[in-house]
């Protein structure tokens, strides 16, 4: 299923987007050396609930993880990229973590990642990790405006993840969302320009650049969920989610106080 949404769907879109961008920051600043994965957890359940939104993950049940996900974000340190089941780990120094979260407010869910490390000690392969995957970032928003294809997308994306020199995996990637987290179309992190759907004002995209450094084969996690690289070697995800507007694409995961349209 593919969504075109309504100026007034749309409105409820920022909104959505903003909070998922704000619950973020706010993990991001309280995520510290010693704090715990579970509390992450706990701290996010609270910040959708006082929201008055619901979450995306906790009742998921898709056809590749373990039952339903049971959690509020995703929560993926160094060598888990994807999916990253909350557990009981306490965050050390120099730890790369992702947090991943998907809310649903009005009606009209919002997707957005961030990779950062924590602690004092910041490793130049993890930091270069995160710089390539926000770049691929920003070159798929950039591309994406109407008229354009997936492709274009995909292929943008694919062009500074390869240019940087790592492998890229297609397994999972971007995708439409809307009243749903998941929809049509897939966007690949990588691909050939011109090919795939077309982009129409409406249309809400979630796009993920995600990388491994030395690796493009993915390896389950015991706990059913948490999608690891193969090798043991760290990742890095970053994710918007974006509305197709008349003019471009509109970020709607920024912070509240960034926004600008």
């Amino acid at each position: 299923m593919i969504e075109i949404l309504s100026p007034t769907e749309l409105a409820r879109a920022k909104e959505t987007g903003a909070l998922v961008a704000d619950i973020l920051q706010a993990l991001r600043t309280r995520a510290t050396v010693g704090t715990n994965l579970l509390d992450i957890d706990r701290w996010t359940a609270t910040m959708i609930a006082d929201a008055g939104a619901q979450s995306c993950y906790v009742d998921y049940e898709p056809s590749f993880g373990r039952g339903p996900f049971g959690h509020y974000i995703c929560t993926s340190v160094n060598d888990a990229v994807l999916h990253g089941l909350p557990h009981d780990y306490a965050l050390v120094d120099g730890d790369l973590l992702t947090l991943d979260l998907a809310v649903s407010l009005g009606g009209v869910a919002a997707d957005s990642a961030i990779s950062f490390v924590v602690g004092d000690s910041q490793p130049a392969e993890s930091l270069a990790l995160i710089d390539a995957t926000e770049r691929a970032l920003r070159a798929g928003i950039a591309a994406a405006v109407p008229g354009a294809r997936v492709g274009d997308l995909s292929h943008a994306i694919g062009t500074v993840l390869t240019a940087a020199g790592y492998p890229v995996n297609t397994e999972f990637g971007g995708h439409g969302i809307g009243s749903t987290m998941h929809q049509d179309p897939h966007v690949a992190n990588t691909g050939r320009p011109g090919r795939g759907y077309r982009l129409r004002p409406g249309l809400l995209l979630a796009l993920e650049p995600w990388l491994m450094t030395d690796t493009a084969e993915l390896a389950m996690g015991d706990d059913g969920w948490t999608l690891r690289s193969a090798t043991g070697c760290r990742t890095a995800h970053s994710e918007h989610t974006i509305a197709i507007t008349e003019d471009g694409a509109e970020i709607l995961t920024l912070p509240s106080g960034t926004r600008t349209a």
